[in-house]
């Protein structure tokens, strides 16, 4: 636990001083806001989750800060946060109580789209597609297995009021 706050804490510091650089459109992300799972419109391969929240937050210079929490049927709710910028680099992911640490890989494909890829230890162990709707009321996320293919999943999610 104490790897991972300090990891964290580290990472606030190496993403700040990246400086302020960014990509077309980052200021105006669709993402941005709090998003909430609809399991009635979402497809799932095995048990769905009880709830999913999905926050983007805006932390200037292209700065995301991604904290998503997911409560399995089973109970006690899982958090992620991911500090990034849609520049196609990797940044680590840092879950509550991670042993190991995965890192993620996003970029733009169209205003409302975002491509991503997941590492473990340099090797992609997965991915997702993310678009907002054209009216901003809906986020699609659909994960990919390691192979880039689509896993069968697909999310549904939300907007909340308000842009956090």
């Amino acid at each position: 636990m104490r790897g991972s706050i300090t990891l964290a804490v580290a990472l606030g510091v190496v993403v700040t001083g990246f400086g302020t650089t960014t990509i077309s459109g980052q200021s105006t992300d669709p993402r941005l806001g709090r998003w909430q799972l609809n399991l009635a419109k979402s497809k799932f391969t095995g048990t769905p989750p009880k709830a999913v929240t999905r926050v983007y937050e805006d932390r200037g210079g292209g700065i995301v800060l991604s904290t998503i929490t997911t409560t399995p049927a089973s109970g006690t709710a899982n958090v992620l946060f991911v500090l990034y910028k849609i520049d196609g680099k990797e940044y680590p992911q840092v879950p509550r109580g991670a042993e190991t640490v995965t890192t993620i890989t996003q970029r733009l494909l169209d205003a409302h789209t975002i491509d991503g890829v997941t590492r473990r230890d340099g090797k992609v162990v997965g991915g997702f597609t993310q678009v907002v709707s054209a009216d901003g009321k809906t986020l699609t996320y659909t994960p990919k297995d390691d192979k880039g293919q689509p896993s069968g999943v697909v999310q549904v999610f939300d907007k909340q009021g308000g842009s956090t």
